[in-house]
C-alpha cells in the first residue's frame, strides 16, 4: 500500500487530497504511477500532465524514474510562487 497526496490546486481539481493505493504489479516508478493515475479520466490526465508539477517520494523531490515501493508516500504539488 502506498499513500498518495495532492496539494493546492491539484486537490481542488481532483477532488481528493489524500488516498491509499495498493501498488499495482508492474508499477515500479513515479512515471508509471503517473500514467496509471492519468488513466482515471480527463481531470486526472490534464492535472498530472502538467510538466511544472513537482513530485516527492517520502518527502524528497523525485524524478519520473524514481523507484517507488510498498509503504512509500508519493505527493504532487504545483510550483511554489512567492513575492
Amino acid at each position: 500500500m502506498i499513500r498518495l497526496r495532492y496539494f493546492a490546486s491539484l486537490r481542488e481539481t481532483l477532488g481528493v487530497g489524500d488516498e491509499q493505493l495498493e501498488l499495482p504489479a508492474g508499477i515500479r516508478d513515479v512515471g508509471g504511477l503517473c500514467e496509471l493515475l492519468r488513466g482515471r479520466g480527463d481531470n486526472w490526465d490534464s492535472a498530472l500532465a502538467n510538466q511544472q508539477l513537482h513530485v516527492a517520494v517520502n518527502q524528497v523531490i523525485a524524478s519520473p524514474d524514481a523507484v517507488i515501493e510498498d509503504g512509500d508516500e508519493v505527493a504532487w504539488f504545483p510550483p511554489v510562487t512567492g513575492g
